[in-house]
């Protein structure tokens, strides 16, 4: 039984963002086909699952699986909205961090 795999340690980039004041997006870049394909493999980014991470509805979370980028993209409403008074990163720059430490299945 080997090391954990974490999705930080696979992915050159992970990443989160606004996507208009409701809605987050979150990015995991590659940049080797291999771990790539041993994420999109395993499952383990599906919307059950983030949904679970994220405390949103299984239903309003999309995953996008762009082989050509070696990216997989994940779309779901924010907490609260962007600039709300109890909104703690208005941007949504800090929402990816539950990600980074995500063991990938083997």
């Amino acid at each position: 039984m080997g090391t954990p795999r974490t999705l930080g340690s696979m992915a050159k980039l992970i990443r989160s963002k606004n996507a208009g004041p409701f809605v987050l997006t979150i990015d995991v870049m590659f940049d080797a086909r291999e771990s790539f394909d041993a994420v999109v493999v395993s499952g383990v980014l599906n919307a059950n699952m983030l949904a679970q991470m994220f405390g949103v509805a299984p239903d309003d979370v999309a995953v996008y699986v762009v082989a050509p980028a070696l990216a997989i993209k994940i779309s779901l409403p924010r907490p609260v909205p962007s600039g709300a008074i109890e909104d703690s990163d208005i941007f949504g720059g800090q929402q990816y961090a539950p990600l980074v430490e995500l063991e990938v299945p083997a």
